[in-house]
């Protein structure tokens, strides 16, 4: 907890968010969240709700991604259009004066879910700024902006996922960046066992490199081509997937052109 309290108050900076209202805000959420969190606050104002709806709350005994009885039938019609969801981050400022108010109001849940949001609306930033700074072309590829992705769980300060796709033809470099511990234990305990084992014979798929430096792991399939993977920090790596690469040099020269330390310092790595 006082790792995440930490870098989100970092992080916090980076968005222009006075670290001294973060700190303070958070120092009293963390005193009261372990023991207040989920206090009864949040089941009085679902049962409010039901009273006021006649819908029961979803208490887990039905599952989230059933559908509501009548929803469906064969007299349903198909659905022809919509706009979809609109995806704007959560407001940081907003939700931290959203918390401290429910905070006021001895409200944890609702200020533990404003801090949650505040969070994921900081995660967001970071990954758009990291977007910003990527280049837009390699290897005489154009990135596509229609495919650009930051995902995040906005929660625990792991699981931001930020993607672009670069492409001309049937030639694509899919670039991931990511703060992802399966991923990151995968590519450490290959490390840790010393690289890699080639029997005499045996086409060779996978083996030991450098980035810029860093550590690296390249792989080659004949059906999804190469993909090349560094870890940057302690919990964060970038995988670059190359698709009709001609050669491992090709692959290697696409990931030598993104500036990988203002990666890792805008993600708080070191």
């Amino acid at each position: 907890m006082k790792k995440v309290i930490t870098v989100l108050v970092c992080s916090f900076v980076l968005t222009g968010i006075s670290p001294v209202n973060a700190q303070g805000l958070l120092k009293k959420i963390k005193q009261k969240a372990n023991q207040a969190a989920e206090r009864v606050v949040d089941k009085k104002i679902d049962k409010a709700i039901e009273d006021k709806t006649g819908i029961p709350s979803n208490d887990g005994s039905t599952s989230a991604s059933g559908s509501p009885s009548g929803s469906s039938g064969s007299n349903r019609p198909g659905n022809k259009g919509g706009a979809g969801l609109v995806t704007t981050p959560p407001d940081v400022n907003q939700n931290l004066g959203e918390a401290e108010t429910a905070f006021k109001a001895n409200n944890y849940g609702e200020a533990r879910h404003a801090v949650q949001q505040a969070m994921l609306g900081v995660e967001m930033e970071i990954g758009k700024k990291i977007l910003t700074g990527l280049p837009a072309s390699v290897a005489g590829l154009s990135f596509v902006k229609a495919d650009d992705r930051v995902t995040s769980t906005g929660w625990g300060w792991v699981g931001l996922t930020i993607q672009r796709k670069y492409g001309e033809g049937d030639k694509q470099l899919t670039t991931t960046i990511a703060n992802n511990s399966m991923w990151m234990s995968a590519i450490n305990l290959y490390f840790a066992n010393g690289g890699y084992a080639q029997t005499s014979g045996e086409e060779q798929k996978w083996k030991q490199t450098k980035v810029k430096g860093n550590k690296a792991l390249i792989e080659y399939d004949e059906n999804s081509g190469y993909k090349l993977t560094v870890p940057i920090g302690q919990t964060s790596l970038i995988i670059w997937e190359g698709v009709n690469f001609a050669t491992e040099q090709d692959i290697m020269n696409a990931a030598n052109s993104f500036d990988i330390d203002s990666i890792k310092k805008t993600l708080g790595e070191k």
